[in-house]
């Protein structure tokens, strides 16, 4: 049984166990989340999405069995042991061709299905309920899980010809927008249980019709709108009235839980009642990546009031210097005049930061800064002024005052808050630096 099993029969077993899916590549924040699963005693979940990590190396660079190999380096440099962390593929399916015909795009989602299995990846999630090229508008049910099911037989038969286990499932597709929305003026709608139920037979019969009864059975959850979101300045947060009924259509099932994205920016609380109310499956990027640029920033900060001029790294012009130059990732997001788009591209909740911190002249830019405070001793008041979660540690000797340390400390704080919900049973212990 592999960890995410064990953790969601536990789940199963008393109703306040779940698990946190880190959905990131950045180096800092898997360190983090290493430090934070170790702390806690918990497994790592660790998910790329289908536009970053793909056969074709997506945006940042990587195909399946590269990421793969990427965390489990970190893994090893961190002392991190490998069997506790479990691979997750996000969203898998047609997403990043669906400008081509279906008949074209399906066939890159089979060898991208393919790619994640082979590269040992466990967790799929199959998603493949948006339109192509040639598609009606809305796409049917029954579409979206007939190409699910194909897409469950590529794996299958993958990992059969691999001679790895078989992949567990996720299915469902009533989700936020990955970032987070553009906004919420429109307000969050709760997935209806009728919805759940329709979406759940249409798989189940799309799996029948394909003879994958194994496959049906390791179907572990279905992702669903709880009602949480955020866009680059707001958070839904989560309601747990207005989720009851949702949260009652599995009150009996011990087979399934929910599936929760866009859990960045919840309170610990609402966490705890989003594990309690079934949705054992909590996924979090840009909310530990927005802790990572808040922590950059407040280095930059210090940085700023410490070094001369010539010597500093000017890390916030550089990272906006290439967002402007290459602004793919945050053009169709963020709209307004040029002062409302630089608060949007250096602050939002959404944090398209995230998308340029391996560009070349960023990360030049954050080794001079990691070489300028780590070279002098930070005074204390700086320290109080722009890293004040930092501050108390490192005074009472529980964190070292490096970049580095001080960096992954903050992102450590946001997912502990996951670790605590997730595990009831896990310690209150402070985060410290590793």
């Amino acid at each position: 049984m592999s960890p995410l099993q064990t953790v969601l029969t536990a789940h199963h077993r008393a109703g306040n166990t779940g698990i946190c899916s880190v959905c990131c590549s950045n180096e800092f924040v898997l360190c983090a989340a290493m430090d934070v699963a170790s702390l806690y005693d918990t497994p790592l979940l660790i998910e790329a999405t289908s536009n970053q990590v793909d056969q074709f190396g997506g945006y940042t660079g990587m195909t399946p069995p590269q990421f793969r190999d990427y965390v489990y380096q970190l893994a090893e440099q961190h002392h991190f042991a490998a069997e506790r962390i479990v691979l997750g593929g996000d969203h898998l399916g047609p997403n990043a061709w669906q400008h081509l015909p279906a008949s074209i795009a399906m066939v890159h989602a089979c060898d991208l299905i393919a790619a994640y299995v082979n590269a040992g990846f466990q967790k799929i999630h199959l998603d493949c309920s948006m339109a192509c090229a040639d598609d009606p508008m809305p796409l049917s049910d029954a579409i979206v899980a007939e190409r699910s099911a194909l897409l469950a037989s590529v794996a299958e038969a993958t990992a059969e010809q691999a001679q790895l286990p078989p992949p567990l499932y996720v299915i469902g597709t009533e989700v936020p927008i990955p970032g987070g929305e553009a906004s919420l003026a429109s307000g969050i709608q709760v997935t209806r249980p009728a919805a759940a139920a329709q979406t759940l037979e249409a798989h189940r019969q799309a799996f029948a019709a394909r003879a994958l009864d194994g496959a049906w059975a390791r179907v572990i959850a279905l992702v669903v709108q709880p009602g949480v979101d955020f866009d680059h300045s707001q958070i839904h947060h989560y309601d747990p009235a207005a989720a009851a009924a949702l949260s009652a259509f599995l009150e009996n099932d011990k087979k399934l839980v929910f599936e929760a994205h866009s859990t960045d920016y919840q309170t610990e609380q609402a966490l705890h009642t989003l594990v309690r109310d079934h949705f054992a499956i909590l996924k979090v990027g840009p909310a530990a990546t927005f802790a990572l640029r808040e922590a950059w920033f407040g280095l930059a900060a210090i940085e700023r009031a410490l070094i001369p001029v010539e010597q500093r790294s000017h890390l916030i012009e550089v990272l906006d210097r290439c967002m402007a130059e290459q602004p793919r990732h945050w053009q169709k997001h963020y709209t307004g005049n040029a002062t409302e788009q630089l608060l949007m591209r250096q602050f939002a909740f959404s944090d398209r930061c995230r998308y340029y911190w391996g560009e070349e002249p960023v990360r030049q830019a954050l080794a001079r800064l990691i070489a300028n405070i780590d070279r002098n001793a930070l005074p204390l008041p700086l320290l109080s002024q722009f890293m004040p979660e930092q501050y108390e540690p490192v005074l009472s000797g529980e964190l070292v005052p490096t970049a580095t340390a001080m960096v992954q400390h903050k992102v450590q704080l946001v997912l502990a808050r996951y670790a605590r919900a997730c595990a009831r049973n896990a310690s209150d212990a402070p985060v410290a630096s590793a």
